[in-house]
């Protein structure tokens, strides 16, 4: 195999280091960057670049928001429930949900899921600020929308045992996902109906 120069090489590991992308889908995009002729490797660059330094969390549900706002758009949005939160693995989910258009309450992102054998515990979790902001009494439901595997499972498990002192309704998704399916390959109205159906923990 013929030996790449540095920069070759380096950009097609970085790729490669991405889910879902190949050695040979790395080497494509490899190599597009370096024969268009366009300003689109720049744009990316500066895109990348700006994806760490210009975003942060949100320090109410730990949303990605704009670097230097601590509170991010949904938080801050008098308009929604602040009565009802629907606990979510990650940003991405709320990307999701906030798509269908039929959830107006505000969110908890958990960044991950419980997964011991990858030494994953509580408290690498945000469990303990949720458990805080049920503390202050005004919120009256919280939805678990975990994603229907294993440790999505276990999460909305061990979460509706930290929550239940509190003496809110605790539900959770109805299964119109599939089980160890994500919440960001679902459909609209999958996500829709599994929202309205969601049914109270036992």
């Amino acid at each position: 195999m013929p030996v790449l120069p540095e920069p070759i090489h380096n950009l097609i590991h970085a790729f490669e280091r991405l889910p879902g992308i190949g050695p040979k889908t790395a080497s494509r995009l490899t190599f597009y960057l370096l024969r268009t002729q366009d300003d689109i490797g720049e744009e990316l660059a500066e895109a990348l670049v700006a994806l760490k330094s210009a975003t942060s969390l949100c320090q109410v549900c730990f949303n990605i928001t704009l670097a230097g706002q601590e509170v991010c758009e949904i938080c801050a949005d008098a308009r929604r429930d602040d009565s009802s939160i629907c606990v979510v693995e990650e940003p991405l989910d709320v990307l999701v949900l906030e798509q269908t258009g039929g959830f107006q309450g505000k969110y908890h992102v958990l960044h991950g899921v419980l997964s011991p054998i990858d030494g994953i515990g509580p408290e690498s979790l945000k469990i303990r600020p949720l458990v805080e902001r049920v503390k202050n009494g005004v919120i009256r439901e919280i939805i678990l929308a975990t994603n229907p595997s294993m440790e999505g499972d276990a999460t909305a498990l061990y979460l509706r045992q930290q929550l239940l002192p509190y003496g809110i309704r605790i539900t959770r998704l109805a299964r119109g996902l599939p089980v160890g399916g994500d919440l960001e390959y679902a459909d609209q109205n999958t996500l829709l109906r599994a929202l309205a159906g969601r049914q109270e923990m036992s």
